[in-house]
């Protein structure tokens, strides 16, 4: 008899809807009472182990998986605390085991009962699943192999400390929830409800796929790494040119050092208001977040910006360990500045105290790299060396002149430019 409904910690999951309905199918027949009137149920949850399978490229025992990924999804005491020390001792340990010996249970039921039951051979398709090898679709490739690795452990597992111990391990070594499984995040709802919200599909763009800036790169390297390691790190501005890699570096960061526990969170300045919800969502939590800013600046009449310099370093309470803000800009200072904040002819009677609070921002941010639009010489090297990764076939010359040719109509000398040019070529090359 299935007693997942016995289970303590492991309870009310976001989408357990399949779990509800398929250990109601399995109760059944394990008490050998008609299935009759249960056929869409078993139907609808075939339906959705699929398009979950299809979601996140899963192969294999497909239930198997959806149980895995139920466990390792789910935040909550137990799996909050292993996330960080790994095992745990108390009465907190015992309730899990309780969980895990109802989860086991449902991984050692025999699938194909239910095949028998429904005079069906489905759920043999649903145990060998082949999903389509379309890693194009794939969002997150990790994902799927923790799933899938996870997933076979728990299927061998002789009984549930082994079971517990790889469960257990997962959270040491990746993490839970949807911290643990994604990389990036955006912040959703409003004020009265901030949420986290997982951004599923990231491009994978690597430090090295930048051209040049290699100390601009070195500083914010150096940074970051310094910010994994726990040692003392700073927030940092990232400010130049449109197109020089500003935002690409800081993916590049991502992918970098995701598998070392670093997280990004994106913020827009509209939101600022609900900087302090977020912290307070990640603060004692397992990974290194940076809250990400992309093209942050301000107009004259905008007072977002107080909010940002208070998270930075006002308030009684200090910004956690596990969190830097990282941000890019075209402006240095963030805000416009205009001559006459600079010869005091404002109506505002301490015009010097404002321009003053102004500039503050920018100083809070401990590391500033600067992203310097290429010249001529510098611009066509960039192209040179896109154009021989993506093996485009033309002479140096022709190659040049089709860029020059790009630049003067497509915005100029920048790195965005060049790639731009180097993706229509390849475009036109293989068309």
């Amino acid at each position: 008899m299935s007693r997942i409904e016995e289970c303590i910690l492991y309870r009310d999951f976001e989408d357990g809807e399949i779990l509800k309905k398929m250990t109601a199918i399995i109760t059944s027949i394990q008490n050998d009472e008609s299935v009759v009137g249960l056929t869409g149920d078993f139907y609808e949850c075939l339906n959705r182990l699929v398009e979950m399978a299809n979601r996140y490229g899963l192969s294999g025992n497909l239930w198997h998986a959806y149980l895995t990924f139920l466990l390792i999804s789910k935040e909550n005491a137990f799996s909050t605390a292993c996330e960080i020390v790994g095992a745990v001792e108390g009465s907190i340990n015992q309730m899990a085991k309780h969980d895990f010996v109802r989860f086991k249970e449902l991984f050692d039921f025999d699938f194909m009962l239910l095949d028998r039951a429904f005079d069906s051979n489905d759920c043999k398709i649903i145990s060998e699943y082949q999903n389509t090898d379309n890693h194009q679709k794939l969002f997150n490739k990790r994902i799927r192999d923790r799933i899938e690795e996870l997933s076979g452990q728990l299927e061998q597992a002789m009984n549930v400390e082994v079971f517990m111990q790889a469960i257990i391990k997962f959270y040491r070594d990746f993490g839970v929830g949807k911290l643990g499984l994604h990389k990036a995040f955006r912040v959703t709802g409003d004020e009265s409800e901030t949420i986290i919200t997982p951004i599923t599909n990231i491009a994978h763009v690597e430090l090295d796929d930048l051209v040049g800036y290699e100390i601009a790169k070195k500083k914010l390297v150096d940074n970051t790494e310094s910010f994994i390691n726990g040692q003392s790190a700073n927030n940092c501005l990232l400010f130049g040119d449109a197109g020089t890699g500003k935002s690409s570096s800081i993916k590049g960061i991502l992918n970098q050092y995701y598998d070392k526990g670093l997280r990004i969170i994106e913020i827009y300045k509209h939101q600022f208001k609900q900087l302090n919800d977020v912290i307070a969502q990640i603060k004692n939590r397992n990974y290194k977040f940076i809250i990400y800013m992309d093209d942050l600046s301000f107009e004259e009449f905008e007072i977002e910006y107080k909010y940002l310099k208070a998270v930075i370093e006002g308030g009684l309470e200090r910004k956690p360990d596990n969190v830097l803000i990282y941000a890019t800009s075209n402006r240095r200072h963030l805000v416009r500045e205009q001559f006459s904040d600079k010869e005091g002819r404002r109506d505002d009677l301490h015009s010097s105290d404002t321009v003053q609070e102004k500039l503050s921002l920018a100083h809070r941010f401990g590391v500033q790299i600067f992203f310097n639009g290429p010249d001529k010489k510098e611009f066509q090297n960039i192209v040179k060396v896109l154009a021989k990764r993506a093996d485009i076939e033309m002479s140096e010359e022709e190659l040049l002149l089709e860029a020059n040719k790009w630049e003067i109509s497509h915005g100029g000398l920048s790195g965005r430019t060049a790639r731009q040019f180097i993706d229509y070529l390849d475009t036109r090359v293989k068309r």
